[in-house]
């Protein structure tokens, strides 16, 4: 492929026709692909194969695989001193796939006040999709009966694949990423995607890997890209995620 182009997709090709993500652009870095849609097929054969959507309001998909990749074992999670005083005072309860749109839709509101619009609602709608499948799950933080902070993305295999989080309280987000990271040490998942890496993912534990090292995981940990369904159905203490 000419090292200037990317790739166009049409709705009508198959969903794994993505070019290899050697051939992504290293400016800028990880564009592979455009075009395509939204389907539940292409998007697990896209994040099975490392790959993600993310544009914004206006323009065509645009597909990703940067490289490095940023991950985190869940058993690398830095919890802060400070975030632990507040657990152990707080009432806050983890609740799984209870609030899926809710979840997605306060993320996109976050991101439309900060950075852009990228969670659309073409993206809104194939992610609810997703969760109807029981492919895309929601970790909420929820506090005198209200919603106040959670993330949601794709769990393939032994990999979830995280998409956004918000918080609505102080630190309600990282108490998601705890309870999800506890879930999935108990559970023999291996990974978090965290996509693009930032200073305050490598606070909490992220580090960046090469997309080769990246993907030869994926070739393991999602195949064949089985539902991860064992979630809690009742709420749990925060204040239990930090005695496990």
């Amino acid at each position: 492929m000419n090292a200037n182009r990317i790739v166009w997709l049409s709705p009508s090709d198959p969903p794994d026709a993505f070019p290899d993500v050697g051939n992504a652009l290293k400016e800028p870095d990880g564009l592979l692909a455009a075009g395509g849609d939204l389907s539940s097929k292409r998007l697990l054969a896209a994040y099975s194969s490392g790959i993600f959507p993310w544009y914004d309001d206006g323009q065509p998909i645009l597909w990703w695989s940067p490289d490095p990749r940023c991950v985190l074992r869940p058993d690398e999670l830095h919890v802060s001193r400070r975030l632990q005083q507040q657990i152990r005072g707080s009432t806050a309860q983890l609740r799984f796939n209870q609030a899926f749109g809710d979840v997605i839709r306060a993320c996109a509101g976050d991101r439309k006040s900060q950075q852009g619009t990228w969670i659309t609602e073409d993206m809104i709608v194939a992610y609810e999709q997703l969760h109807a499948d029981g492919w895309a799950h929601s970790i909420e933080v929820w506090e005198d009966g209200d919603l106040t902070g959670g993330l949601y993305g794709l769990c393939i295999g032994k990999v979830f694949f995280g998409e956004s989080m918000f918080s609505a309280r102080a630190n309600s987000s990282k108490m998601a990423l705890l309870g999800l990271t506890e879930h999935m040490q108990h559970h023999d998942l291996e990974l978090i995607d965290c996509q693009v890496v930032s200073q305050h993912l490598v606070t909490l534990g992220a580090c960046v890997i090469p997309r080769a090292e990246f993907t030869q995981i994926l070739d393991q940990a999602c195949a064949p890209p089985t539902r991860h369904d064992d979630w809690p159905q009742s709420p749990v203490p925060v204040v239990e995620m930090l005695l496990n």
